[in-house]
């Protein structure tokens, strides 16, 4: 930044100081030339009244060095010049200041040299007797005024770069210093200049935000290490329960097979527990290994009834699908899991003699998957956590139907990395549905 600032203010100076050479020597040589024209004038009237009352003996003996006299008669033909034998000099009838003398009675005009370096001025006044009297003077352009003091121009552009230089580097330190010793951790108490209160505010904001989100995290992973150890710690106190019992021989023979069974089911629980973590960590990464094509979530939806047939049946309740076929690009295990853990749900937490309805809608620029069921329903007071890490609703009777309370944290992270959203309508003793909308 201060390479920056330290060229941009050099920059600002050499252009400054060029423009204001060339605006000053333009302004000067425009006032000048104006100066030389009406000088010129003025000497023509005076010349052109000498001429009028002498005649031709006003030029003998003439010496002039600064001005240039041609009396020219009025069909054109020089009759006398000062500098050259006008004897030999050319037709001057088409001179645009004799032209004009002759129409006006005055007549001016300049012409530049060949190389541009001199212009000449012409004045040209209208006699009493038709004859034209004209006076002329040379004079440098501007082009050779700024060769001629090239030098002294070059010297102050050396000595204002100079200067610049040493200017743009203390004043650019000076910028940049205050910005140095900005203190972030308390944004808010920097004295530094006003332009930077509302980026120092917005600091101070993202700074309070990130705390919160530090803090909205660590209190899930302390919850989430808690629930984990909670989760673990009951089948593991069972299964070593039953082994223990096993192992000192005091179970009867009739009773080992439920024991066990026991341990076997126990063992599922957590494994089917550590899965589940697994899966939320993997999707908490972005599931970035995982690749994405082109879906049915009609075909899916299918197969995930097919196999919870069996369980619905056991449980009295019916499970059917309807819909359309719908196409969404997504990651095929994810939306898999999606429908599986909301219909695994709804089969769980219903009553006997309920139903379950999967239906599959496709529309303008989404498509839409909606779970509903006839269960026991959720109260408001819950619905907002119920995606939350091992949360239950009813802690009783979930632990009387399995699961690991992880299954509807999978399905929003999961739906989360589809950009899907998820709705949730639901009352007491009426039932719940689950609907998340899939962009296309």
């Amino acid at each position: 930044m201060v390479k920056r600032i330290f060229r941009s203010i050099c920059i600002v100076a050499v252009v400054v100081l060029a423009s204001s050479v060339i605006l000053f020597m333009g302004v000067l040589y425009d006032y000048f030339s104006g100066m030389e024209r009406r000088q010129l004038q003025i000497q023509t009237e005076l010349a052109a009244k000498a001429v009028e009352s002498e005649g031709a003996s006003y030029f003998k003996g003439l010496d002039i060095k600064d001005y240039r006299i041609t009396w020219i008669d009025s069909d054109g033909t020089v009759l006398y010049d000062s500098v050259s034998d006008s004897s030999e000099m050319e037709n001057h009838l088409e001179r645009e200041e004799i032209k004009q003398a002759l129409s006006e009675g005055m007549g001016t005009s300049f012409r530049y040299s060949s190389t541009l370096l001199e212009r000449s001025l012409y004045c040209a006044k209208l006699l009493d007797d038709g004859s034209i009297l004209r006076l002329s003077i040379v004079q440098n352009t501007l082009l050779t005024l700024v060769l001629g003091m090239l030098q002294p121009i070059c010297i102050i552009l050396a000595i204002t770069i100079v200067l610049s230089l040493v200017l743009a580097f203390r004043l650019s330190e000076n910028i940049v210093k205050p910005l140095n010793g900005l203190n972030l951790d308390e944004p808010l108490k920097n004295d530094v200049y006003e332009e930077l209160t509302p980026m120092l505010r917005r600091i101070d904001e993202q700074q309070m935000q990130i705390r919160r989100q530090n803090d909205e995290a660590e209190q899930l992973r302390r919850e989430f290490s808690a629930n984990v150890s909670h989760e673990l710690k009951t089948p593991l106190h069972t299964i070593s329960g039953c082994a223990e019992l096993m192992a000192n021989n005091m179970i009867k023979p009739e009773d080992m097979t439920k024991f066990s069974v026991q341990i076997y089911n126990e063992a599922q629980r957590m494994i089917s527990l550590v899965e589940d973590i697994i899966k939320l960590s993997h999707l908490d990464e972005g599931a970035g290994d995982m690749s994405r094509e082109d879906t049915d979530i009609y075909d899916i939806s299918k197969e995930v009834v097919e196999s919870l047939a069996p369980q619905a049946e056991k449980a009295d309740v019916t499970i059917a699908l309807k819909g359309e076929h719908a196409i969404v690009h997504g990651i095929p295990q994810l939306l898999d899991g999606i429908i599986y853990n909301l219909c695994d749900n709804a089969v769980k937490y219903n009553r006997k003699g309920g139903n379950v309805t999967v239906t599959v809608e496709k529309k303008d620029n989404s498509v839409t998957l909606s779970v509903s069921d006839t269960g026991i329903g959720i109260p408001a007071e819950h619905q907002e956590r119920i995606f939350e890490r091992f949360y239950r609703v009813d802690k009783s009777r979930s632990k009387e139907i399995g699961g690991t309370g992880l299954g509807l944290s999978i399905v929003k992270h999961a739906a989360r990395l589809h950009n899907a959203s998820i709705n949730l309508h639901s009352s007491t003793g009426s039932g719940t549905t689950v609907t998340i909308e899939f962009p296309c």
